[in-house]
């Protein structure tokens, strides 16, 4: 009887020194299914982080404008495809970012709104069916640019581009938890979505297209950089070494203000060729205010205000300079 005593509280202490589970910010959900309710239209929109869609718009616009500084005609049609592959990769990722971290367990200790996979509300096979239908309709108007135009070689572009999409969060060894996500968003959020659509309306990419791709994937780092700063300490607890991670939360608000301000640089560059672009330093508006968010904020929370308004920014830069270049 004292041993079976002695054997109940024992277990009593070690539940009681058992650390919760789950994201520590949130009340724990009910792990019986029947509890967790289906997603709604609202929480798929959602899922698609509407925020981030600018990233996409941005470079297509950019590149669309420098493609009008040779030619005076606009390939109407295939600049909508081109925007109709950025928008579906980009919707995309985050779709494939929903289900990939969450049957990793990643999300269980997200800051940010609820993912989909994570919250239960949705099967991990109907996010990544979402996923691969936005990869999808990206590839069908990738290939319908690759037949307009003939550049038959882009189809390894395209292909490349969906590989990086896919593997940012999935694998086995996704390189956004090795801190290259920085690197692959400048790269492919940047110069390939920004160049490439000038590339198949011109034929060529020009010194402005690869000018206002820098600036747009700089841009797209720092709502990365914003986004990765909010989750910091989760993505420490879960094992993704972001590059937020491995530099800290100071060097992060450090690099976060570089690449905001650095784009403006660009646009100074280019105003004594196109007057008009000076206009586009209106967009500091919106950045000085992501800036100070990212300096001053108390609630990881108040970071998501601060990738909004950073992705504003690069739609408005672009809308500007777009001017600039047809004016």
């Amino acid at each position: 009887m004292a041993g079976s005593t002695r054997k109940k509280k024992h277990s009593g202490s070690s539940a009681a020194r058992r650390k919760p589970g789950g994201n520590p910010q949130k009340a724990h959900a009910p792990r019986d299914p029947a509890h967790v309710e289906k997603a709604t239209i609202r929480d798929w929109i959602g899922a698609a982080r509407l925020r981030t869609l600018p990233l996409a718009v941005a470079p297509v616009v950019l590149g669309t404008g420098a493609a009008l500084t040779e030619r005076s005609d606009l390939h109407g049609v295939i600049a909508l495809c081109c925007l109709v592959v950025a928008v579906a990769i980009q919707i995309g990722v985050n779709y494939a970012n929903d289900y990939s971290d969450g049957i990793r367990g990643t999300d269980d200790h997200r800051v940010g709104p609820a993912r989909l996979t994570a919250s239960r509300k949705a099967s991990p096979r109907a996010v990544l069916t979402a996923a691969l239908v936005s990869f999808a309709v990206a590839a069908v108007a990738g290939l319908a640019i690759v037949v307009r135009t003939g550049h038959w070689w882009m189809l390894l572009v395209g292909t490349v581009c969906l590989v990086a999409a896919w593997f940012y969060t999935g694998g086995k060894h996704p390189y956004g938890y090795a801190g290259l996500g920085e690197l692959f968003v400048f790269v492919f959020f940047g110069l390939v979505a920004t160049a490439g659509t000038t590339f198949v309306q011109t034929g060529g990419v020009s010194q402005e297209s690869w000018l206002a791709g820098v600036a747009a994937g700089l841009l797209a780092c720092a709502v990365l950089l914003a986004n990765n700063l909010r989750d910091i300490d989760q993505d420490r607890l879960a094992g993704k070494r972001t590059l937020t991670v491995r530099i800290g939360r100071r060097a992060t608000q450090v690099l976060f203000t570089l690449l905001v301000l650095a784009p403006f640089a660009i646009v100074v560059l280019l105003a004594p060729f196109y007057p008009l672009a000076w206009l586009a330093l209106l967009a500091l508006i919106p950045a000085a205010c992501a800036i100070l968010i990212v300096w001053t904020y108390r609630q990881p929370r108040e970071l998501v205000v601060a990738l909004s308004l950073t992705s504003l920014t690069s739609l408005a830069l672009a809308a500007l300079l777009f001017w600039a270049f047809v004016d």
